[in-house]
């Protein structure tokens, strides 16, 4: 099938391989003008070589935009997904998924800035942020055409990776040299898969982790930290009033420093097929146990009950990418009008790989001591819980009465297990 005429395209790049020899293939294939786009989520890596390597292959420097994104990754995606407390599948805290809605956002911006007719993206045809990064671009431009190299050229080994970077003069300043594992970060976490990795049985080595301790080697002595809480942000660590990056920043270095964070999961990947990854998430394991504290004491039980059933369809749908989607907008509306109250203080302590909530407390607190205690009060009259209990035993006793035969062989059945 013949290529669609191109103009303009805004590739995401990194200045890696990979991306840099899309660089190359797109001016190549297309014939078409290339506009580069590097996000700074908190990555950790210097990202200004990546403007000289865009310049290096021929990209005029107007065409190149490298955007600090810390801030708004933190505030408007991270901090709406902790407010739900997404988790997928038990385990993952979303951090690769939650920032390619951002990226797509921002690459469609610049696609309308710079008049460009197409966006491209790294992603390989077997992973799930190619879902992620279209989903988005088709939210958020429609008629924008979208080109995925993985799914179109014949490079498809690291072999034909080097030798095409060779062939066309890409330098590649020893990144084309292979790496232990595929790795993705940003300020919420780093992930690894591939290689060792690929054997569900084999342990990871020690020295795969890049960002935590061993617990094992952590401090000896436990550290205690308070997080302070406004409409269900973290707003302060310590009394400390902090940014969004810099609060999350703050807790990865405390999360580091005592080895909180790590999973290995077996995780179900949207195209299809299982995969094993390794993650470190310091900071948000960290968040989400105080977060989860702050909520039990200032919101109602079906309330909270409530937010518990939603989240697994809420964080799945971020996990498949549809962040944009008219769904998850509803339910971030739903979510975010139980944060009202949410405000308050947790006492957290941090030791060896583990975060507890040790305190909490909120001007807000629906708890109350008085109905709470064992001693005596003048607030609870114990005997109104026999006609509680006798209410909602009514369809019981009607049903024994009336289907007795049907309880007779509910006991049989459990006695014969």
């Amino acid at each position: 099938m013949a290529k669609k005429t191109i103009k303009k395209v805004v590739l995401a790049y990194s200045g890696g391989l990979d991306t840099s020899i899309i660089l190359k293939w797109l001016q190549d294939e297309y014939q078409c003008e290339v506009v580069t786009f590097t996000a700074d989520l908190g990555q950790g890596e210097e990202l200004e070589p990546a403007r000289q390597k865009a310049i290096d292959l021929g990209i005029k420097a107007e065409n190149i935009f490298i955007l600090d994104l810390r801030e708004e990754f933190v505030k408007e995606f991270v901090f709406p997904m902790f407010r739900a407390n997404a988790i997928y599948e038990g385990e993952y805290l979303l951090g690769t998924s939650i920032a390619r809605p951002l990226i797509a956002k921002k690459q469609i911006e610049i696609a309308k800035q710079v008049g460009a007719d197409a966006v491209s993206h790294g992603a390989t045809g077997k992973g799930n942020d190619q879902v992620r990064f279209e989903l988005g671009y088709l939210s958020l431009y429609p008629e924008i055409t979208v080109i995925a190299p993985w799914r179109e050229w014949d490079l498809n080994s690291r072999t034909k990776l080097l030798e095409y970077a060779k062939t066309h003069g890409i330098n590649i300043d020893g990144r084309g040299k292979p790496k232990p594992y595929s790795m993705d970060a940003n300020l919420l976490h780093i992930s690894y898969e591939g290689e060792h990795l690929e054997d569900p049985f084999a342990e990871p080595e020690e020295d795969m982790w890049l960002w935590t301790t061993t617990p094992e080697k952590a401090p000896d002595t436990p550290e205690y930290i308070t997080i302070d809480y406004k409409k269900g942000d973290p707003v302060a660590i310590n009394g400390e009033a902090m940014s969004p990056a810099t609060l999350l920043k703050t807790l990865n270095d405390y999360g580091n420093k005592h080895g909180i964070g790590r999973v290995d999961i077996v995780e179900n990947r949207y195209v299809g097929m299982k995969a094993r990854g390794c993650y470190e998430t310091p900071g948000g394991t960290i968040m989400l146990k105080a977060h989860r504290a702050i909520e039990s004491i200032t919101l109602d039980r079906e309330e909270a009950h409530l937010k518990d059933e939603l989240m697994p369809k809420y964080a799945k749908l971020i996990y498949t990418g549809y962040w944009w989607s008219p769904e998850r907008k509803m339910m971030q509306a739903a979510i975010d009008a139980t944060q009202e109250q949410v405000d308050g203080e947790v006492k957290l302590k941090l030791y060896k790989g583990n975060v507890t909530v040790v305190g909490r407390k909120s001007d807000k607190s629906l708890y109350s001591e008085a109905h709470s205690t064992f001693e005596a009060d003048t607030v609870y009259n114990q005997a109104d819980a026999e006609g509680f209990i006798r209410l909602n035993a009514l369809r019981f006793i009607i049903e024994g009465k009336k289907q007795p035969e049907r309880i007779s062989l509910m006991m049989k059945t459990n006695e014969e297990k």
